[in-house]
């Protein structure tokens, strides 16, 4: 491709067969976040996709960029790897409720602690789809989905609650189903400079019986007046909820956080959808270590030479280790 050419979705997909149930949400995620690379003109080649085990984390073989399947619940420490080894490069990991909020629930919080500019995409459907359907952490007590035995005897872990007290400066939640809505999600996360967190809803059609396509939609109640669905999602955009840090002070991120933790804990008979917090302000990890470490904005370790024609090793990072070596 020229570099002339201007990026469409056509550029960010792959010919591999895709198996997930008709219907999944997946679907419709994996487009937003193809066509928000296209919209954003990033070239395949600059992009990273890291996921770990599930349904969802299938993704990276959909994408046409280099992608990256890893282990159970362990996608964020190898996406925040690669970005601190190359900061050019953008960085995307992607994964569903019970791989980031399970297994690897740890990685999730201290991924918030460090603000390292990557973008991560939670699948979030209340079940494992892949093992058949047992109850996920988003799933909340008391719910009996078809492939559970009981209702579940667990209560929920919040996502954006989380992500908010773990230190995540940009904290959004999109629908599977409204693709050119979480587009635009994506993007800002995208280009947002810091950790970015975005919680997916989307229905399961094999497993989970109770947050279906028809109930989002509303199709279960009417509206008395004119006899139509009261869909349950609405946007945080057009209700006039504003959730970005505008001074850079402790006080006013204490209070845009306590006003987003407060909206998340909506559900039932409506649902907010949108950007819930985002802190421009807070400083990035790569700019902590800049800080004690100049050179390492200089020499990153994907930038150096790795070897010379003759194959002698040359890649030399011992100037950033030298000054964040612990000292006597």
């Amino acid at each position: 491709m020229t570099v002339t050419q201007k990026l469409s979705m056509a550029h960010f997909r792959t010919p591999l067969f895709n198996d997930w149930c008709p219907g999944c949400g997946d679907f419709g995620i994996l487009s937003s976040i193809q066509m928000a690379l296209a919209e954003l003109q990033i070239e395949p080649y600059k992009v990273a996709v890291f996921s770990g085990i599930g349904c969802s984390s299938k993704t990276p073989h959909y994408i046409n960029t280099y992608g990256i399947h890893t282990v159970h619940g362990r996608p964020l420490p190898f996406a925040l790897a690669a970005k601190l080894a190359n900061p050019d490069l953008t960085v995307l990991a992607v994964g569903g409720d019970g791989d980031g909020l399970g297994i690897g629930v740890g990685h999730f919080v201290n991924a918030g602690r460090r603000n390292i500019n990557i973008t991560y995409i939670l699948y979030d459907n209340g079940v494992y789809g892949l093992t058949k359907g047992q109850a996920s952490p988003t799933l909340k007590r008391g719910l009996k989905t078809k492939a559970l035995p009981r209702p579940n005897l667990n209560d929920a872990v919040n996502p954006i609650a989380l992500a908010i007290v773990s230190g995540y400066t940009f904290v959004a939640r999109g629908y599977a189903y409204d693709t050119r809505h979480l587009k635009e999600l994506i993007k800002l996360g995208i280009q947002h400079n810091g950790t970015s967190f975005i919680q997916v809803l989307q229905p399961c059609p094999t497993y989970n019986d109770l947050h279906t396509k028809e109930w989002y939609a509303g199709e279960d109640r009417l509206d008395p007046q004119t006899n139509k669905p009261l869909p349950r999602l609405y946007k945080l955009e057009e209700s006039g909820y504003d959730g970005e840090v505008k001074i850079d002070s402790e006080e006013e991120v204490i209070e845009k956080s306590v006003q987003a933790i407060k909206k998340s804990y909506e559900w039932g008979d409506k649902i907010p959808i949108g950007v819930f917090f985002r802190n421009p302000f807070a400083p990035t990890y790569d700019m902590r270590v800049a800080s004690i470490a100049p050179p390492y904005l200089k020499s990153a370790p994907a930038w150096q030479p790795i070897r010379t024609k003759s194959l002698k090793p040359v890649a030399d990072v011992s100037n950033i280790f030298d000054e964040l070596k612990i000292r006597p």
